[in-house]
C-alpha cells in the first residue's frame, strides 16, 4: 500500500517564523502574509519543493521558523513528525501513548487534530490519549491525559495557544466542555461546561477587545460562546447556529463570521415540526425505543439521537432532537457581544470554513458550490459550481499573494 505524501509547494517559502502556527493559519483565518509573488498552480509535479511519504491522518501541517510539524498514524502508532522546511528532511519523530481505541467515523481517524506551535514548543492533541507538548527539538515537555471521549464521529477539534494557555474544546454527545492548560507545565487552569454543545468539531479562535482581557471564540450547538481566556467564564454568546458545528470562525476587524450546516431540512423554510415526546411514548414509560417511534425522521436518525447509546431516547434527547430540527443552516456575521449583523442561507458548507480576503468573503460547500459575498452587508456577489469538482469537499480555502 502506498503511503500518503506530504507535499511542500513554494507557498511555504513566503512565510515568516510563526505565520502558520495552528489549524488554518493566523488565528484560523486561512490568510498567509506572503512577501513574494506565488505561483497560480502547483502539485503534484509542478512548483513542488519536496515531498515525503507520511502515515495516515487528517491533520494539517503547521510551521514554526524552519520547521514543519504534522501528526499521523503509522500502523497502530500515533506519531508527531518534525521536518526541515527547506528540504523535507525528517528531524525527529515521537510516539504518543495510545491507551485505548475510540470509535471514529470513516471520514475521521485518530490523527485528525492539527498541532499548535508557539515560541516555547508545540502542542499535540490525540483523542486516544490527550494533550502532549514537545520542544522544537523533540524533547517531551509534559503530557496531560484526557478522556475517554464520547463523540459519535470521533474527536476532531485542534488545540490553540492563547498567551500562556493551550486551549481545547471537547464537544461530545454528553458533558461537553472547554479547557485551558498551562503552556509551561500542562497543569489544568480552568474547565468550563458547554451543556448545549453536542458532537461538534469546531476549533476556536481568539478575539482581543479594544479594552479588557483576551477572549476565546468557540462555536457549538445552537450558540457561539466567548470565554475570557484567563478564567474560562462565558462573557457573551450569540444564538442562531446550527446543531452540529465543524467550521472555524473567522475574525475580521470587529466582525466574526461563522457558518454551520446540519441537514437539508435545516435550510430556512424547510424545517419539519417535531411532535411532542408524549405522542411517541405509547407505553408511557418515559423512554422511546425504535419500534415505538412513529415519527419517520426520528426513526431514521435514531442512532444519532441516542446520545448515551442505551438503545432508547429520553425526554432530554428528544428535546435536543427537536431543537436541532428547528435550527437553521446559515452563514452568520456577528458583532462581538452577540449582535447578529446579517445571515445568509444558500449552499452553506458543513465542513469547510469561510475565508475573508481583500474585501470579499469566500465560501465553498461540500458539493463544490462557490459563493462570494460582501462581508459588510452579506450581499451576494456570485454563486456557481466549480467545474473541476468530482467529489465531496472537506478542505477550506486559503489565500496569499492575491490568490485564493
Amino acid at each position: 500500500m502506498m503511503l500518503p505524501e506530504l507535499v511542500l509547494a513554494v507557498l511555504l517559502h513566503a512565510q515568516d517564523s510563526a505565520a502558520w502556527s495552528r489549524f488554518r493559519g493566523p488565528n484560523g483565518t486561512g490568510v498567509a502574509s506572503a512577501t513574494t509573488s506565488l505561483p497560480a498552480e502547483f502539485g503534484p509535479s509542478k512548483n513542488v519543493v519536496w515531498k515525503v511519504p507520511v502515515g495516515t491522518g487528517h491533520s494539517s501541517p503547521v510551521l514554526w521558523n524552519d520547521r514543519l510539524y504534522l501528526t499521523a498514524l503509522e500502523g497502530d502508532t500515533l506519531v508527531t513528525l518534525c521536518f526541515q522546511q527547506a528540504d523535507g528532511k525528517l528531524l525527529w519523530k515521537r510516539e504518543a501513548p495510545r491507551p485505548r481505541r475510540e470509535p471514529f467515523d470513516k471520514r475521521n481517524n485518530a490523527a485528525s487534530p492539527s498541532p499548535a506551535a508557539a515560541r516555547e514548543g508545540i502542542y499535540i492533541f490525540f483523542p486516544e490519549f490527550g494533550l502532549l507538548s514537545y520542544t522544537h527539538d523533540g524533547k517531551e515537555r509534559w503530557r496531560l491525559p484526557l478522556g475517554p471521549f464520547d463523540n459519535l464521529y470521533g474527536m476532531g477539534a485542534s488545540p490553540v495557544v492563547a498567551g500562556d494557555l493551550v486551549v481545547l474544546v471537547i464537544d461530545q454527545s454528553r458533558s461537553s466542555y472547554i479547557l485551558a492548560a498551562s503552556t509551561r507545565d500542562g497543569r489544568l487552569k480552568w474547565k468550563t461546561a458547554r451543556p448545549e454543545a453536542v458532537s461538534g468539531h469546531s476549533t476556536p479562535v481568539l478575539y482581543q477587545p479594544k479594552s479588557g482581557p483576551l477572549q476565546i471564540i468557540a462555536p457549538g450547538s445552537f450558540r457561539m460562546d466567548a470565554y475570557q481566556a484567563t478564567t474560562g467564564e462565558s462573557v457573551w454568546h450569540a444564538n442562531g447556529l446550527a446543531s452540529e458545528m465543524k467550521s472555524v470562525p473567522v475574525v475580521d476587524g470587529d466582525v466574526i463570521y461563522i457558518n454551520g450546516y446540519n441537514l437539508p431540512e435545516n435550510d430556512a423554510g424547510r424545517q419539519v415540526p417535531v411532535p411532542e415526546f408524549a405522542s411517541q411514548d405509547t407505553n408511557g414509560d418515559g423512554f422511546l425505543v425504535t419500534d415505538e417511534v412513529s415519527f419517520a425522521r426520528a426513526k431514521s436518525y435514531f442512532v444519532y439521537l441516542d446520545l448515551d447509546r442505551n438503545q432508547q431516547l429520553d425526554r432530554e434527547e428528544w428535546r435536543l432532537f427537536a431543537a436541532s430540527m428547528a435550527a437553521e443552516n446559515g452563514l452568520l456575521a456577528i458583532r462581538p457581544g452577540g449582535q447578529m449583523l446579517w445571515k445568509f442561507g444558500r449552499s452553506i458548507p458543513q465542513l469547510p470554513s469561510t475565508l475573508v480576503y481583500q474585501g470579499v468573503l469566500y465560501m465553498i460547500n461540500d458539493g463544490g458550490i462557490l459563493t462570494t459575498l460582501d462581508p459588510a452587508s452579506g450581499k451576494l456577489h456570485a454563486q456557481e459550481r466549480l467545474r473541476t469538482v468530482t467529489d465531496r469537499i472537506f478542505a477550506s480555502p486559503v489565500a496569499a499573494s492575491g490568490y485564493v
